[in-house]
């Protein structure tokens, strides 16, 4: 298996608040920061696309 290099959102908070990581290859993978041993959501980049669409057009609750 290839090795995911993960990116942090430059919203997370650094001081060890809760977070999402993200790995690209042709697959967008998905984990949560703290709890890197289990396994990732891997989607689709067209999948990836419409929830963030659907993110930035939501209002925040």
């Amino acid at each position: 298996m290839t090795q995911l290099t993960w990116f942090k959102s430059s919203y997370s908070d650094s001081s060890g608040g809760d977070c999402v990581e993200v790995a690209t290859t042709s697959a967008i993978h998905i984990r949560d920061s703290k709890d890197i041993a289990r396994p990732s959501l891997r989607v689709s980049p067209a999948a990836w696309d419409a929830f963030i669409a659907e993110v930035r057009t939501s209002p925040q609750l």
